[in-house]
């Protein structure tokens, strides 16, 4: 099946590897900062702040591709009070 194809199996392993990589890189890692972030916000320390804002800065590409899809903005409070 693959004995015919244009291109070596040794070049999709690397393609496949390098698109692993890219999709990691461009969406998990930033999507779980993401989600560490609203769930620890108002209860972090300032070293641990720190540290997370210097894997925004070292994942910033991925947070710009998330930032139109995730929203974590808080939720609008009545004023019926």
């Amino acid at each position: 099946m693959l004995d015919n194809l244009p291109v070596s199996t040794d070049t999709l392993l690397v393609l496949g590897v390098y698109g692993a990589l890219a999709v990691t890189y461009l969406l998990v890692i930033p999507a779980a900062i993401l989600l560490y972030l609203k769930t620890k916000w108002t209860t972090m320390g300032s070293v641990e702040r720190f540290l997370v804002y210097g894997l925004v800065f070292a994942f910033f590409p991925g947070m710009l591709l998330l930032s139109p899809i995730l929203n974590f903005r808080p939720q609008p409070r009545s004023l019926n009070s």
